[in-house]
Formats: C-alpha cells, sequence, structure tokens
C-alpha cells in the first residue's frame, strides 16, 4: 500500500521573498490600504447595493432580531468603545453611534448605512489572502486571525443594531 505524505509546511503561494524586516513593515503598510480601500470600496457603492433583505445583510433566525449578540457578546457593554467611521469620510459618512431622527426616512438611511459599514468590514476579512504571496501560510493564518479581531466586532455592533432600527421602521410605517 502506497501512502502520500504532503508536506504542508512548504506548500504555499508565496511568490515575493523579503526579509522579515521589510515583510513586517510591509504588513504594517498594507492592512491599513486594505481597511481604507474596503472602506472607500463600500462607500462608493451604490446605496441600492445595500438591501438588508439579501445576503449578507439580511438577519437570519439564528440571530433572534440580533439578540444573539448581546446573548454571545455582551455587545451593549462594548460598542460605544467602537469608533464610528462616520468621522472620517466627513461630507459622505453616515454618523451611526445615535439616531438623531427616527424619521422613516432617517430610520431607512440607517439601516443602509449599516450594511454599508458591515460591506466595509467584511472586505478587508476577504483581502487576507494578500499575505499568502508575502509571507508564511502560518503567518497568513494569523494576519485572517487579527483581521477577524479587528473587523468583527464592528460588524456584530450593526448586525445588532440593524435589526432594532427595523422593527422600529416597521412599527413606524404600519
Amino acid at each position: 500500500m502506497t501512502s502520500i505524505i504532503i508536506d504542508v509546511d512548504n506548500i504555499h503561494m508565496r511568490v515575493i521573498f523579503l526579509t522579515d524586516e521589510i515583510t513586517l513593515l510591509l504588513f504594517f503598510i498594507i492592512w491599513p490600504l486594505i481597511q481604507v480601500g474596503g472602506a472607500l470600496i463600500a462607500l462608493y457603492l451604490p446605496d441600492k447595493f445595500y438591501s438588508n433583505q439579501k445576503f449578507p445583510f439580511k438577519t437570519y433566525k439564528f440571530e433572534r432580531n440580533g439578540h444573539i449578540y448581546q446573548t454571545l457578546f455582551r455587545v451593549k457593554k462594548w460598542k460605544h468603545l467602537l469608533p464610528d467611521g462616520a468621522s472620517v469620510w466627513k461630507k459622505r459618512g453616515y454618523q451611526k453611534k445615535n439616531i438623531n431622527s427616527f424619521e422613516v426616512d432617517n430610520l431607512k438611511k440607517f439601516i443602509i448605512e449599516s450594511c454599508r459599514a458591515e460591506m466595509a468590514h467584511i472586505i478587508p476579512i476577504l483581502f487576507f489572502w494578500v499575505f499568502f504571496l508575502i509571507t508564511t501560510p502560518l503567518i497568513t493564518w494569523i494576519m485572517l486571525g487579527y483581521s477577524l479581531i479587528v473587523n468583527l466586532p464592528c460588524m456584530i455592533v450593526q448586525r445588532y443594531n440593524r435589526p432594532r432600527v427595523e422593527s422600529l421602521l416597521t412599527s413606524k410605517t404600519n
């Protein structure tokens, strides 16, 4: 019987071989570019792209209208600590920390902007793979971990808040 042994340490897509110091410096350059790039892409996608009724933005049954995030992560205790990226984008940004108006149009805008904020944090997670080009698989997986740690809390807050605002909007329009 023949067995195949795969040396996982030698399987990678790395195409650029740099010194550790240069690679580390690139990490500090690439991550901000990915984060800002993701935010810009999300910012410039048209509002019609952000439907809270479709994947990935719709609320699923297991989320229990966002309550699962309070149960699992106690989101109310820490969500106020997260920055609101709208302040960075001045003219195009939409503040989501507090709802300033409970008018129907503003609630609809809040829902769209919470989808936009979620997308701004999905994109960087999807681009972690670029690190496969410049480093080992182990470090790339660590970079994925970093991306999740940085982006998931922001996504969780959007997924917690959006169903609550949707309920408020439904009550105002019925």
